[in-house]
């Protein structure tokens, strides 16, 4: 098979079509990232200039995955980035240092404004307001923030869901010539253009303590948002259903200046499984989330090429076929050591309707406490079972975190190269030079 373009090679995977070789992603989602830590550890270990790394998500603390990384890894994709970030800040030029907790020194946008309580704890503030409440906290010994849950006293016969709303406005024409640029820049590079366009969360609790608002109102704590699913089930129902109205709305806008330029959308990020069970009845699942998935998914598909990523973190077999059903093209991350995620049962059952996007090496043992053997060992099996007849994109279960053995994300990174067929890309460390 002659070599082919990472478009071209994206395009066969997400068909369910046997590319040249499995398609590689990090960097281009939040779910698919590697933390700021973990990039200075890889430009090191293959001898790349030593300068700041640019921090893209600043809740997570991912960092960006450059050029040079880009092509050491062998990625085909790219994230079309959005304008502003979790915090609700300009992400992007232009940038400052910043000296981590950890002692790392970082580019950070210019909204990006911290204290340090009397614990040592990090806090970060609503679109970079300091007259603001905190909405987030990096612990001292932590490497990444915490939302700060800021939930107003109400009454519940007084309950809005516009309250919970506030973040899900109209695109606004700023935005559509911003959307319109970036994914034209995106597009020119010859990779799989991935973007999140935002607004159909649905539920996703990173996103329900509304840690980008300075007075988030409504249901803003997360233990009183799952009792709502059940005391609430009409409240939560509204918010979704004007929610998916609004997005639609903005989708509609969207493809008009977008058209092909984006390959996958990231839809939806709220988790539906622990590491031994779900998080609510399938049925539930049907009542409130299936329709308006449905919904959305089924527009993309009747107006746009786009293919359409749900994550979902957990055992969450028992919601695949739902999945499926609500008209998901994608499923991330693949949490393989969650209950009843047996990667050869989800490819033969699965396979011909998911694009199983992750699953590529367990982030919560093998990648950081196992050998690098071991970690080529798994990359091999489970690249051997996911990536037949296409529907494979390579990542890491989740993101890679701070203080993962570089050692071992270059284990990671070389098996999947010999899964390819090709040799490693990148240069060994100055040490192993010497």
């Amino acid at each position: 098979m002659d070599v082919m373009s990472s478009k071209t090679r994206f395009d066969r995977t997400v068909s369910h079509r046997q590319p040249d070789r499995v398609v590689i992603d990090f960097g281009s989602t939040s779910v698919t990232g590697i933390h700021v830590l973990a990039v200075e550890n890889l430009r090191r270990y293959y001898g790349l200039e030593k300068r700041p790394v640019k921090v893209t998500e600043p809740y997570q603390m991912l960092g960006e995955v450059d050029q040079e990384l880009v092509d050491i890894i062998g990625i085909d994709t790219i994230g079309a980035k959005g304008k502003k970030n979790s915090f609700g800040f300009f992400n992007h030029e232009p940038l400052k240092e910043f000296v981590t907790p950890w002692g790392q020194k970082v580019l950070v946008p210019e909204a990006f404004r911290t204290i340090s309580n009397s614990k040592g704890d990090l806090l970060i503030y609503p679109q970079g307001d300091t007259s603001a409440r905190p909405s987030a906290r990096m612990p001292q010994s932590g490497y990444f923030f915490d939302a700060i849950i800021r939930q107003q006293p109400f009454q519940e016969e007084e309950l809005n869901p516009q309250d919970n709303l506030e973040e899900y406005g109209l695109v606004s024409d700023d935005d559509l010539e911003y959307w319109k640029e970036t994914t034209q820049k995106a597009r020119a590079t010859g990779k799989a253009v991935v973007a999140s366009l935002g607004g159909t969360s649905l539920g996703d609790i990173a996103h329900i303590p509304g840690i980008k608002l300075i007075h988030p109102k409504g249901i803003r704590d997360i233990t009183e948002w799952y009792m709502s699913l059940v005391m609430r089930p009409d409240y939560v129902r509204a918010i979704f259903e004007q929610q998916t109205e609004r997005a639609l709305e903005n989708y509609k806008r969207l493809y008009q200046v977008i058209g092909d330029n984006l390959d996958a959308i990231y839809i939806c990020g709220t988790d539906f499984g622990t590491q031994e069970s779900v998080f609510c009845a399938p049925e539930q699942f049907d009542e409130l989330w299936l329709p308006f998935y449905k919904r959305i998914n089924d527009w993309i598909h009747l107006h746009t090429p786009w293919k359409t990523f749900k994550h979902s973190c957990g055992a969450v077999e028992p919601f695949m076929s739902r999945f499926i059903d609500a008209g998901f093209d994608i499923i991330n991350p693949v949490q393989i050591n969650a209950k009843g995620m047996d990667p050869v049962h989800l490819k033969k059952t699965y396979g011909r309707d998911l694009v199983f996007w992750g699953g590529g090496v367990d982030t919560q043992k093998t990648l950081p406490y196992a050998a690098p053997a071991q970690v080529r060992e798994e990359v091999l099996r489970l690249c051997d079972i996911f990536a037949k007849d296409g529907g494979f994109v390579f990542s890491s279960v989740h993101n890679i975190q701070a203080n993962v053995p570089v050692e071992n994300i270059v284990a990671m990174i070389d098996a999947v190269h010999e899964f390819n067929g090709e040799t490693s890309r990148g240069k060994f460390s100055s040490n192993e030079q010497d």
